[in-house]
């Protein structure tokens, strides 16, 4: 029997060696690609070597909303200010049972209007419409029965009067320039469909007039840890799926996509709760299948600040709508998997977040409990298992702080020494704590998710801190 045990885990070592080496591979790579893009785009601004902006596409703005009282009008005081020729912001409010809609009318002077709102996709219906032309953009809300996020985008997606349109969060405030910025690719490029922002923890952030003041590490340990896994996700590895069209995720807090194109692909699924990710998945599923030439892109300058969950139980609230999100579209897309058809989105875009995504947290979970056995039975060489986990949180902290300085450099946000101490203890303990922490959540996601599938998420707001 003992030998038994031992050609399991000889089996289950081997299995483990080539999925680290995997992913560290893969994590390299992302990282080495997505620092080098970041200082090309820095000197390229340097030089003044860009395309400026004398042409733009109008735009947009859709920001769905459920409760969001705190932070709603700052959101929309924020996209007052962006620097930008042409565009339109459409709040759709998603059965709010608090102050919301009228925060609004009163804070920007909204009348009630008589306006029919054609469904091109499917959406719950309009209770009322408002609107005010008292400020440079026009703004309109809407007043619908509550449906969910991806009802109440596809309701703006009907009310919007521009071709392309911006998806944002109600907590989220944008830079500036990053309209500018999102819509360069579609400049560039006639082929574009869809473009993602960056999107970074406003926590710690002074923003005024949609430029950050002042930056600051955030003081809680959580939302810390939350900036290094921002950088590390959002600077590499999806910088380096842009090289190949191989961009499988735009997040929900910032998205530019062409609207004719959503609405012939049947616009947001409201049966899932990854909504922002089955969409893109679906647009390259319907350009493919349609013979319809498209680029699914990645603007790493177009900044969105976001606020991050500050306890455990709102982040473990957010990871677990989003792997049931994941697993919903991977489950509705599986004729990708490996697929040649769809061309590297589906041999290696698929692949990856089949295993490094979806089933991750179950493998390393395995990878645990295996180790508890083996040590109970005598059959692992614990100082090797010690050293072999100390090389993979300090790889894999190095390649993590590497993304975050990188970041701070390009932009030219200036860090206290204190903040780059916090950086560096913080980044291992996300490595070598939270990310195990994060797998149980993960791992225990789909238990009864089946009764979630239109409820909002939610966390604990505050108000941001923009002036």
């Amino acid at each position: 029997m003992l030998d038994g045990f031992k050609l399991f885990f000889d089996y289950v070592g081997v299995f483990f060696i080539l999925y680290m080496i995997g992913y560290a591979s893969f994590l390299f790579l992302a990282v080495t690609v997505g620092s080098s893009t970041l200082y090309q785009l820095r000197r390229r601004y340097q030089l003044k070597n860009e395309l400026q902006q004398e042409y733009y596409v109008p735009v947009t703005i859709v920001v769905p909303a459920h409760n969001e009282q705190i932070t709603i009008r700052s959101t929309i005081e924020s996209l007052l200010k962006l620097h930008y020729k042409l565009y339109e912001i459409v709040i759709v409010d998603d059965g709010s049972t608090d102050q919301t809609a009228a925060i609004l009318r009163d804070a920007f002077r909204m009348r009630q209007i008589a306006r029919p709102i054609h469904r091109s996709v499917p959406c719950q219906e309009v209770e009322a419409v408002y609107e005010t032309r008292e400020f440079k953009v026009p703004i309109t809300l809407i007043c619908k029965k509550n449906g969910g996020k991806a009802d109440a985008l596809n309701m703006g997606i009907n009310a919007a009067r521009y071709p392309y349109f911006i998806c944002m969060d109600a907590d989220s405030v944008l830079q500036y320039d990053s309209l500018e910025k999102i819509v360069r690719p579609v400049l560039e490029e006639g082929s574009v469909v869809a473009v993602g922002g960056a999107v970074r923890p406003c926590n710690g952030a002074e923003i005024r007039d949609g430029r950050v003041i002042s930056y600051r590490m955030p003081d809680k340990i959580l939302p810390c840890m939350q900036v290094l896994e921002y950088d590390r996700s959002f600077l590499a590895a999806r910088i380096l799926f842009d090289q190949f069209n191989g961009s499988v995720i735009i997040s929900g807090a910032f998205g530019l996509f062409k609207k004719s194109v959503v609405i012939d692909a049947g616009g947001y699924d409201t049966s899932t709760m990854g909504e922002d990710m089955e969409l893109v998945v679906k647009l390259h599923v319907f350009c493919r299948e349609h013979g319809i030439p498209y680029r699914v892109r990645y603007a790493t300058d177009a900044i969105c600040w976001t606020q991050a969950p500050e306890s455990l139980r709102d982040l473990s609230k957010q990871r677990r709508r989003w792997h049931i999100g994941l697993f919903q579209t991977m489950m509705r897309h599986r004729r990708m998997l490996a697929n040649p058809k769809y061309g590297l989105v589906g041999l290696i875009s698929y692949v990856y977040f089949l295993i490094y995504e979806l089933l991750s947290p179950y493998i390393e979970i395995f990878g645990l409990v295996t180790i508890l056995i083996a040590f109970a039975v005598d059959l692992i060489n614990v100082p090797f298992m010690i050293l072999f986990f100390a090389i993979y949180v300090v790889y894999s902290a190095l390649l993590s702080l590497t993304a975050f300085f990188a970041r701070i450099h390009t932009i030219d946000l200036k860090l206290h020494a204190s903040d780059v101490v916090k950086a560096v203890g913080l980044c291992i303990l996300e490595v070598s704590c939270l990310r195990f922490v994060m797998a149980w959540v993960r791992a225990t996601a789909l238990i009864g998710y089946k009764k979630k599938k239109h409820a909002w998420g939610t966390i604990e707001r505050k108000k941001i801190n923009f002036r």
